[in-house]
């Protein structure tokens, strides 16, 4: 059987016995711009990541639901170096590999799948950046909205007889940081104009989508 990338990286460590940590809900594992000696690999659950704006405001920048490095994007020379995000723990508890800034590297120049990986994944978050710069650019406030809970679909949905549930909870304060929109009295005002439209329902806290084609007509292409 054929690895993926990541799967070969999850296996790599293993072998090598790399400490695991597990963190709990809304608890931080790194912070932005502060420094820290290790690369982190997620395993499981499910985490945040957002950075601090000028303005002191917090920006979110992604979910990550799925195995990851999650802070592979300083130079590979520094025993420590700057944290790119804050990073918190969104699912009641996440395991991470915690393994040494320098080791990680080492490894990764001595052995050719790792180096393809990280290759891979330069690439990937060139592209999911260049993505997010256009859709702050190309989409208003309304579009902004829906393109985050269609979004959400593909991290969280699942599909039942009225549509498909948003099997994750996500507040007005995450929504609003993750589009942009200034309060989260402004999106509960967006949301409630959707929901009449049809767009949407409520189900314990969490969004059961009844019509993807509204959200995909109102997403910039």
């Amino acid at each position: 059987m054929v690895l993926t990338d990541i799967e070969f990286l999850i296996n790599f460590l293993e072998e090598r016995h790399v400490p695991k940590i597990k963190k709990t809900r809304h608890t931080y594992l790194t912070y932005h711009g502060l420094e820290e000696r290790y690369t982190y690999v997620l395993i499981n659950g499910i985490i945040k990541n957002s950075i601090i704006l000028q303005d002191g405001r917090e920006y979110n920048i992604s979910y990550i639901t799925k195995p990851d490095v999650i802070s592979l994007l300083r130079d590979e020379v520094s025993k420590y170096t700057e944290q790119p995000f804050n990073v918190r723990i969104e699912s009641d508890e996440a395991t991470f590999f915690q393994i040494d800034r320098v080791t990680f590297w080492n490894y990764v120049n001595s052995t050719p799948e790792l180096g393809d990986y990280v290759k891979n994944y330069y690439r990937k978050k060139l592209s999911e950046n260049i993505y997010r710069i256009q859709r702050m650019v190309m989409n208003g406030k309304n579009g902004a909205l829906c393109e985050f809970l269609y979004s959400l679909i593909d991290l969280f949905g699942v599909k039942v007889p009225d549509g498909i549930l948003i099997d994750f909870v996500v507040t007005n304060e995450d929504i609003a940081n993750f589009t942009g929109i200034s309060s989260r009295s402004s999106v509960n005002r967006m949301l409630n104009t959707l929901r009449q439209n049809g767009v949407f329902e409520m189900q314990d806290h969490k969004f059961l989508i009844k019509n993807v084609s509204y959200l995909l007509d109102n997403i910039a292409n």
